[in-house]
C-alpha cells in the first residue's frame, strides 16, 4: 500500500471516531466548567505591538474579561505591555483609549510602555498619557516577566 493511501484511510478512520461519539462523552464534555485555580496567585503580561484599533480593543476587553473570571478574584496581578505599533494607543493627540486604561489601572492593571519605541518613532512621554509607567525595552520586559513564571498574552 502507497503512503497517500494510507493517509486517506488513517483520515478515513479519524472522522469515522468523531462522529461515533456516545451520549455519555457529549454529556461529559458539555458538563465542562474550566479549570480550577488551585494557585494562591498567577501572574499575566499582555503584549500590544499593534495599532489596530480591533488589536487595541480586544486587548483591553481580554483584560477586562479576565479580571472579571470569579476562579482568579484576589489572584491574578496583570500587566499591559506596549511597544512598536501599540504604542500609539497611549497617544494624546490621538488616542480614544485614555479612559479605558485608566479604567484597567484602577482595577490593578499595571500599564507601562517601551522607551525603545519612543527613540524609534521620535517620540517623548509628553506626547503620552501622563499615567503611564515605563520599561527601558519591551521584549525585555516580556523576557524577564517570563522567566519569572508570568504567562504572556498577544491579543
Amino acid at each position: 500500500m502507497n503512503k497517500t493511501m494510507m493517509i486517506m484511510i488513517i483520515s478515513l478512520l479519524s472522522v469515522g471516531k468523531l462522529s461515533a461519539q456516545t451520549p455519555e462523552e457529549l454529556t461529559k464534555n458539555a458538563s465542562f466548567q474550566g479549570a480550577i485555580a488551585e494557585k494562591k496567585a498567577y501572574h499575566t503580561i499582555y503584549q500590544l505591538d499593534s495599532n489596530d484599533p480591533k488589536t487595541i480593543e480586544k486587548a483591553i476587553r481580554n483584560i477586562n474579561n479576565v479580571l472579571d473570571d470569579p476562579r482568579l478574584k484576589g489572584k491574578l496581578t496583570v500587566e499591559l505591555i506596549t511597544f512598536s505599533g501599540g504604542t500609539e494607543a497611549f497617544l494624546k493627540s490621538t488616542s480614544k483609549y485614555e479612559e479605558q486604561f485608566k479604567k484597567l489601572i484602577a482595577r490593578g492593571v499595571i500599564v507601562a510602555q517601551c522607551t525603545n519605541s519612543l527613540k524609534e518613532r521620535n517620540l517623548t512621554k509628553d506626547q503620552l498619557f501622563d499615567f503611564i509607567g515605563y520599561v527601558p525595552s519591551g521584549n525585555g520586559e516580556l523576557i524577564i516577566r517570563a522567566h519569572q513564571g508570568w504567562n504572556i498574552v498577544k491579543p
